[in-house]
Parts: C-alpha cells; structure tokens; sequence
C-alpha cells in the first residue's frame, strides 16, 4: 500500500491501515506534505524504522519524485537521488522509485549513485510514467547498466496501457528489470480518473495472470493526493486485496 493514498496522514495510522488490511509492507512517499520527507532528521528517521518494525511492517518502496531524465543540469538531480538514497539506508528500505521527467540523459545521473545504491543495498525503480510510460522507454533507462539488482524499473499498471502497450509486452520487455508493480485501475484511457481496482478499464485480469508466478512487490497506488474526492483508502484496498488473492504469489 502507498501512502499516496492517505495523503499528510501520520506514518502510525498508515500503518495500522496496512496491518488491518493484511499487507506486508508500506510504500512510502517521500514528500515535503508528508511526514517521510528528503531532509528528515536522523531520530526521526530511526523512529519511523521503530515503529513499522514494531508493526511488522517493511518498507517496500520509498517512492521519491527525483527525475533522473529531466532537462537541465546533472548535480541537482544526482544530490537529490543521494539523499534518497541516505534516507532509504537509515529507514532499512530496499528500493527508492524516481522518474523519468524529460528526454535529458538519465544515465551520467544514474553512473554517478550507482556506488551510493550497492553500498546501501538499495535498488533505483525508475517508474513508467510521463516521458517514458511504456516498459520499453523505462527500460531503455537503465538496461544499460546491466545490473538489474540495482536500477530496474517499477510498473505502474496504468500508463504503458494507456501509451498502447498490451501488459503481455510490457512484462516481456522487462524481463529481469521488472523490479515492482503497483495495482491501480482508471474509468477509462481518455478519462484516468481513479477507481478500486476491478472497477475501471485497465486490464488487471491479464496483468494478474501475466505476475502469477512473479515474486517481487505489489502495491496499490490510491491517487488521493491528486483526488481529493476520493473514497478512503479502505476501499480500494479491499478490491486490491481481493486482486492478489486471485493471482499473485504471497510474498509482498
């Protein structure tokens, strides 16, 4: 579950929401509305890290808003994803989710925190969104490292479908760098409005099937930060759960 969907909300009632709905960890967004921000001081840190392990709670992504593709010059972008970075080694999570932003080089950014990620032990996810929807424009970002273990790329349902790729393309151009998923339906292709998923236009079915037998983090994404006029978490969570037990292996 992202916290996305339980905007400015205190990282202790998320997780309870998680814990009640079954889930095994808690993305969180790293954000200057949110109490897990770029900046946090060090014992606040470590108390986020005591609480959702009192929780039994992992943090399965720390989903920042650095763009490693945006116009403009490299060393903005290289200190924001190091500081990423720092806070997901403090806080014990494994991944970070950046974006892509533009049609700059991503990789001179990425080269330069590639040291940074394999001495945290943290993993880069670049997000098929904005300039880079599909799994092939994603992927083109960091196959060239070929270190899939430490840049990969997080598939957010909603938009390589709405650019035309089938799921099926999707999860075969991704191969070993399909690092994450994160569950989400829209009304439609020309209207991505939020709804629970089951509910939309986004072919989850095929999606489920497609991740059967794939390991790796699942996370709802609940857009509430941008709709404000959505339905609490809860709901589509339920719908989220009720997706998974269908078809994806147990394991995040």
């Amino acid at each position: 579950m992202s916290t996305l969907g339980m905007p400015g909300i205190p990282v202790r009632e998320a997780a309870r929401t998680a814990r009640a709905h079954g889930c095994a960890g808690l993305e969180l967004r790293v954000h200057p509305d949110e109490e897990v921000h770029l900046g946090l001081s060090g014992p606040a840190t470590d108390a986020v890290r005591s609480l959702l392990d009192s929780e039994n709670l992992t943090i399965s992504c720390l989903a920042g808003y650095a763009k490693v593709a945006a116009p403009g010059a490299d060393r903005p972008v290289v200190d924001e994803l190091k500081a990423l970075i720092a806070l997901a080694e403090r806080l014990g999570a494994a991944q970070i989710r950046v974006f892509p932003g533009g049609d700059g080089d991503a990789r001179p950014r990425i080269a330069a925190v590639l040291d940074e990620l394999r001495d945290a032990g943290v993993r880069l996810l670049v997000e098929t969104h904005d300039s880079h929807p599909t799994g092939a424009a994603a992927r083109s970002l960091v196959d060239g490292f070929g270190e899939p273990d430490l840049a990969a790329v997080l598939w957010d349902a909603v938009h390589p479908w709405r650019a035309g790729e089938n799921p099926a393309v999707t999860q075969e151009v991704l191969g070993p760098y399909l690092g994450y998923f994160q569950v989400k339906d829209v009304r439609s292709r020309e209207t991505p409005n939020p709804v629970p998923p089951g509910e939309g236009a986004v072919p989850l079915d095929d999606c489920g099937a497609l991740l059967r037998s794939w390991s790796g983090w699942v996370s709802l994404e609940w857009e509430k930060a941008w709709y404000r006029d959505l339905a609490p978490v809860d709901v589509p969570l339920r719908a989220a759960a009720a997706w998974f037990d269908r078809y994806v292996t147990p394991s995040g």
